[in-house]
């Protein structure tokens, strides 16, 4: 039988919070607004790219126009931008090989702007074949709305009782609860452990997040 599993992206495959920081602060130097240290920023992302943008500006100047016209500066400058200071978390494409090798489906599906995921991905992990790389695009609700699950289950073939969803957040943690498939959670990412409460499994590092995904090999 075959088994998928679907990935996170940002604090889950890669480290991107670097670049993800820079470019918004770029634009909030841009208008003269304080910015943010990284650990701000941890607690800005994960939830689209529009809510981080929102959650970093000052209340005073969150109206939805200036929010869509900050996002398409900071847009503008991340995807010339994105992988400048981005690194895969310790052994993680070495994990994604294995995987593949053995058989695996591995998808992604992330809140990150759908051209920035799949740059992501085909800069770090250009060896692995994946049966979907899915972002924030228009026509798919963010998770932990199902949606994005659904989708790539459909395109893999396969049911929930053979998905696995990787993430580490709460909100992917909802995700995959809200799909019905089994949740892994990694505590390496932007949340502190006490948010990925509700996952099936916590893992501390690749090595256990790898025994826990042939759990059922």
């Amino acid at each position: 039988m075959k088994k998928l599993v679907i990935f996170d992206l940002d604090g889950t495959l890669l480290n991107t919070i670097g670049d993800l920081s820079e470019a918004a602060n770029h634009v909030l130097e841009a208008h003269a607004l304080p910015t943010h240290t990284h650990a701000e920023f941890e607690t800005f992302v994960g939830r689209g790219m529009r809510n981080l943008i929102k959650s970093a500006l000052p209340e005073d100047r969150r109206s939805d126009d200036f929010i869509d016209a900050a996002l398409a500066e900071f847009l503008d400058y991340y995807l010339s931008h994105i992988d400048k200071y981005t690194v895969p978390y310790p052994g993680m494409p070495g994990l994604l090989s294995e995987l593949q090798g053995r058989g695996y489906l591995l998808a992604v599906a992330s809140n990150k702007v759908q051209a920035g995921a799949e740059a992501l991905i085909a800069g770090f992990f250009p060896d692995i074949n994946f049966v979907g790389v899915l972002g924030n695009r228009p026509g798919c609700p963010l998770k932990p709305d199902a949606a994005v699950v659904n989708l790539l289950m459909q395109k893999a073939g396969v049911d929930a009782a053979s998905t696995t969803m990787v993430g580490d957040s709460a909100t992917d943690v909802a995700t995959a609860r809200n799909a019905g498939v089994r949740s892994v959670a990694v505590s390496w990412g932007f949340r502190p452990r006490e948010d990925l409460a509700g996952a099936d499994v916590i893992c501390d590092d690749a090595e256990a997040l790898l025994a826990a995904l042939k759990i059922k090999d």
